[in-house]
């Protein structure tokens, strides 16, 4: 199966009025990303999709339904963190089995001050338990939630004992000098910042691609400058967007403004503890789109 490469994003997940997955637009907002979206990739049920606040079986049940749907799997990695370990292992194992072409894993996040040591223990019982054999692991480091951070000697560790199992990490520290001297430390090894401002120096600093929340709306803009890092206009476009989708609360941000770009007021609907953004936050933030170039399409 061919490696992830260039602009994921971290696919939003519309909701029913009860609060749960909507499984048909969420297929159908996967396959707009793939195509007129501009994508290279989906990251499934991550942060912005709001993983966490749903159960395993509502997990399950979305990751199916986007098995089900005949959407190319070589081009998606599907988020399996959860904070019970027999969770995040039956996750896993239903990524792996369905044939995702990546699982990405929180570090264990409830108890804080976690040693190397455990947290190099929690990931080995996770593979051990799904069996590293046709398993392609990503580890999402992203501190100022998780409060636990996948180090660099952290990974070289795992990556001593089970190779090429450890595919890659998602970077949403911010920290673009940790992303840098991961990918210098692990050759072979696929970073992936999280903000489209890293595309203009990804081939320098040997990155992947970026995983980003922002590529919900940037996608178009974010991968024409991946494929031609000249393309200074398109750069330019997607880093003004993600500015102005910044400002407010990301993941309500995201999508609200997939709201305004498609028509679809569902989208507002969010897991709590998450809130929907506020009526002045809506008109603000169309128009910062609207300064930005952002034009009304099917999302």
């Amino acid at each position: 199966m061919a490696a992830l490469r260039g602009v994921i994003a971290a696919a939003a997940t519309p909701l029913t009025d009860a609060g749960t997955i909507d499984l048909d637009p969420l297929v159908e907002h996967c396959r707009w990303l793939l195509g007129p979206g501009g994508c290279d990739g989906i990251n499934l049920l991550g942060t912005t999709g709001e993983a966490t606040s749903f159960s395993r079986e509502q997990r399950v049940q979305a990751m199916r339904a986007v098995a089900q749907s005949g959407l190319p799997l070589d081009r998606f990695m599907v988020g399996t963190g959860a904070a019970a370990l027999t969770d995040a292992v039956d996750l896993t194992r239903e990524a792996k089995a369905l044939g995702f072409a990546g699982a990405l894993l929180l570090p264990p996040f409830y108890y804080k001050g976690i040693a190397e040591d455990g947290v190099v223990h929690y990931v080995s019982s996770v593979i051990e338990a799904v069996g590293a054999d046709g398993l392609s692991l990503y580890l999402y480091h992203f501190p100022a939630n998780s409060g636990v951070p996948y180090t660099v000697s952290v990974v070289q560790r795992l990556r001593e004992r089970f190779g090429e199992t450890l595919v890659g990490l998602k970077d949403s520290s911010g920290d673009l000098e940790f992303s840098a001297n991961m990918a210098k430390s692990l050759p072979g090894f696929d970073v992936f910042p999280s903000a489209e401002g890293s595309i203009a120096k990804g081939r320098e600093l040997g990155f992947a691609g970026c995983i980003s929340a922002t590529a919900n709306v940037t996608g178009p803009h974010a991968s024409a400058a991946f494929r031609n890092p000249e393309d200074s206009a398109a750069l330019g476009r997607a880093v003004a967007l993600r500015s102005a989708i910044s400002t407010y609360p990301l993941v309500a941000s995201v999508k609200a403004a997939l709201a305004i770009v498609s028509g679809q007021q569902s989208w507002n609907r969010l897991v709590p503890p998450l809130e929907a953004l506020s009526t002045d936050q809506r008109q603000g933030l169309q128009t910062a789109l609207a300064a930005a170039g952002l034009t009304q399409q099917a999302a």
